[in-house]
This record gives C-alpha cells, sequence and structure tokens, in this order.
C-alpha cells in the first residue's frame, strides 16, 4: 500500500487574556453544534477527605445557579430540543452541550451559567449526598465496577489515580458548603478552563460569546500540585460469594496518552482484546468456550498507563483463563503477527476512528483530547497514517517491553474458594 503525505487540517484556536483557551472547528455542512466546557483537573488531585469532590461539584452546578433553577436548567435546553451532559474523569471535567446551530448563544449562556454561578446551597448539598451514596451503592453492585476499582487501588496504590471517581461513603458524608467552595474556587479558575465547539459555526462569534461571559473570571489560586504515580504488581484475591462467576483483570503498565509509540500500542491491544476477531475472543471464548465476555483495553493518562485484559468465567477454570492469557502475551513477545492480522488491526482502529468523528459532539470531545493531551493538533488524515504506518517489530518490541513477569498485577473477585495465583503462574 502507498503512504500518501498527510493533509495538515486547520483548527481555529484563540485565548482571552485570563488565560482561557477556546478551539472551534467548523463544519459547514451539518445543522447542529456541540459545545463543551472542560477543567482540567480530574479526581486524580484529590487529596484524603476530598476524594469525589469534582464529581460532587459536577452534580451540584445542575442544582441552581445565581441566574437558574434546576428546572430552569433543565428545559433551557430541552426545550430547543438539544442535550445537556456532564462526566468527571481521572484527569478532566467536563459540562457538554449539543443544539442546533441557531440556539448556540442559549447553548453557551447555560453552560457559562453552570461553570461560573453555582450556589452550592446547603439544603441541596445534603440532599445530593444521599444520591451520590445509591450511586456509590450501585455501582458496588456491578462486578466488573468492583474488580475494576480493586485492581485500580493496588496498581496505582497510594495515588490519586488509584482512588474512585466518585469518593467513597466516607468522605463524600462529610463535604460541606465551605470545603465545595475552597476546592471550587482552586480548580475552576480561567487557565484551568478549555471550551470547545466543532459544528456548523463561526469561530469569532465564538470568541465573542465566550469572552461575555468568561472575561471576567480571575484567579482564585491554583490546583494542589500532582506527582508522577507509581505502578505496583500486586495478585489480589477477593472473596464474594454471591456472584456466579470470578471475575478476573490482567494488567501491565503502559505508555501515557501521547507517547510516540502509542499507534503501535493501539495496534497490540486490537490484537489482544479489541473484538470478536481477537486473539483473547478466539481462544478463551470461541475455542475453549471458558468465558462470555473477554477483552483487552488501555486505561492512557498524561503521564502513564495501563494496559488490561479482563475475563468473566466459572470458578473451576479461573486457573485455565488465566493461564491462557499469559500464554498470549508469551506468544506475542515470541512471535511476529502475521501481516494479515495486522492489516486487520490497522483496519479496525482506522474504522472506528473515522466512525467515531462523524458527529459535532465526537469532534468536540476530540479537540479537547488533543488540546489537552498533545503538543500540536493531529489531523484524521495523519492519525490514519499513523495507523497505517505501524510494523509488526514495532508491535513485538511493546510486548516485549510491558508484557513481563514482575510487572503483571492480577486482581481476582469471586467465590474464589481454593483458588490459588502465584507469580509463577504469572511467568511469560
Amino acid at each position: 500500500m502507498v503512504l500518501a503525505a498527510p493533509n495538515i487540517r486547520e483548527i481555529e484556536r484563540a485565548s482571552l487574556p485570563n488565560g482561557l483557551r477556546i478551539v472551534t472547528e467548523a463544519m459547514p455542512y451539518v445543522r447542529s453544534v456541540s459545545l463543551g466546557v472542560w477543567i482540567g483537573n480530574g479526581s486524580r488531585i484529590e487529596r484524603g477527605p476530598e476524594n469525589g469532590i469534582s464529581h460532587f461539584i459536577e452534580h451540584m452546578v445542575f442544582k441552581g445557579t445565581k441566574n437558574r433553577s434546576a428546572e430552569d436548567i433543565a428545559r433551557s435546553v430541552d426545550s430547543v430540543g438539544g442535550g445537556l451532559d456532564a462526566f468527571t474523569s481521572k484527569e478532566l471535567v467536563s459540562f457538554n452541550t449539543k443544539v442546533l446551530d441557531e440556539h448556540l448563544p442559549i447553548a453557551l449562556d447555560v453552560l457559562a451559567d453552570l461553570v461560573l454561578n453555582p450556589l452550592f446551597r446547603e439544603s441541596d448539598i445534603e440532599k445530593e449526598k444521599g444520591v451520590i451514596l445509591e450511586e456509590i451503592k450501585m455501582e458496588a453492585d456491578q462486578p466488573e465496577f468492583v474488580l475494576h476499582e480493586t485492581f485500580i487501588s493496588n496498581f496505582w496504590k497510594g495515588h490519586g489515580l488509584g482512588k474512585p471517581i466518585l469518593g467513597t461513603k466516607e468522605t463524600v458524608k462529610k463535604f460541606g458548603q465551605q470545603m465545595l467552595l475552597d476546592y471550587y474556587n482552586r480548580v475552576y479558575s480561567p487557565k484551568n478552563i478549555l471550551i470547545t465547539a466543532a459544528g456548523n459555526l463561526d469561530h469569532d462569534e465564538i470568541v465573542k460569546l465566550v469572552c461575555e461571559k468568561f472575561a471576567g473570571l480571575i484567579e482564585n489560586g491554583a490546583p494542589p500540585a500532582d506527582s508522577v504515580p507509581k505502578t505496583h504488581a500486586p495478585i489480589v484475591m477477593k472473596k464474594k460469594e454471591s456472584l456466579e462467576q470470578v471475575h478476573i483483570a490482567v494488567g501491565v503498565p503502559a505508555y501515557p496518552l501521547a507517547h510516540e509509540l502509542r499507534f503501535p500500542l493501539y495496534v497490540l491491544n486490537t490484537v489482544l482484546g479489541g473484538g470478536m476477531s481477537s486473539r483473547l475472543f478466539q481462544n478463551i471464548r470461541e475455542k475453549q468456550g471458558l468465558a462470555y465476555a473477554v477483552y483487552s483495553e488501555l486505561n492512557l493518562f498524561s503521564d502513564t498507563g495501563c494496559f488490561t485484559v479482563y475475563a468473566g468465567t466459572a470458578v473451576e477454570t479461573a486457573k485455565q483463563v488465566v493461564s491462557s492469557v499469559i500464554q498470549e502475551f508469551r506468544q506475542l513477545k515470541e512471535e511476529l503477527i502475521g501481516e494479515d492480522e495486522l492489516q486487520r488491526a490497522k483496519d479496525h482502529l482506522k474504522g472506528s476512528l473515522m466512525l467515531s468523528l462523524e458527529s459535532t459532539s465526537s469532534r468536540m470531545s476530540n479537540l479537547a483530547r488533543q488540546e489537552l493531551y498533545f503538543e500540536r493538533f493531529m489531523s484524521l488524515d495523519e492519525m490514519l497514517f499513523s495507523i497505517e504506518s505501524v510494523t509488526r517489530d514495532e508491535v513485538q518490541r511493546i510486548a516485549q517491553e510491558f508484557f513481563r513477569t514482575d510487572a503483571i498485577a492480577l486482581a481476582m473477585l469471586g467465590r474464589i474458594g481454593e483458588i490459588e495465583i502465584t507469580r509463577e503462574d504469572l511467568v511469560c
């Protein structure tokens, strides 16, 4: 295949005098606009009793502002057929909306009101504690979630990345108005805010509207300092007798999100467990019939990453599943993947990437991801070019770098009974 030189797509940027950044992408062939306000810190910077506070504040801004009641907030976007959403992750908080292009001023006004004017009423705080405590209970009833939290809390032990985004029952119960205000004032500062928009828009109009709303925002401090997390490789066995299956996570460190070798890493993940044609799916599910759900995934951050395999299986086949996963690690280290398999993985990644960027909301999120994590914007053509350029040797070298016996962490949840996993079972 002949690789064409990539075309660089121009993305328009602006900054307000207070440091707030704006990035837009015009898509004149659509009628919608997606808009996002991104806070450049998530749960990883929370310390001790603050655990869960980023997520709590994300909830609280919807409870009322100086200009709108909770019902007004819901109606403002809903009444024009748009959608309004928010989420908290380890490194980000996002408030985002999608509306018809003619309703862009309304959408920006609502987002600005949420971010700039939350009330944090004590009565609302107490009610929201109950909501989030129920959310914590709901997640605790989901085995995959419990396994994930068990795994990462040991993999990044002692660091904010290893703590739950929702917080714990103990921390959430102790949140108060002043604590929320102190954290909000430190983190929701102009230099820590990015606004992205994609769709049928005019960049200068977006900048003008953002300036009207956000120009008066001033610095009130700085987010807490963060540290590079150290990874650990424990073997953790957690009993839960009520479960029918044993849930297994096997993981190793991986590159940070913006690493120059991220594309070979994506290919390795796709080959190992990225779909129905992947090695894990074909071996563990189709050939051996040991699991219904089995896959691998990458959780990559600004300064670290994790490459994890998940499987759910019967008690009596748990060790066999672990052995099969390790065998796949070993084979990827020892043998080059075939050219056909490499091309299938590339085509899978390219197709997924192109499909994921068809909507204005996905383009808006992509703008934020690239602005926050990368030194420059990569066009779709460049990303496709980078995927197509991955070689078999690169994939093997990454497997050899990360699939090391001493680096493998394991967590197992369920009726584990007499199951015993030692480091010798993880030799690859």
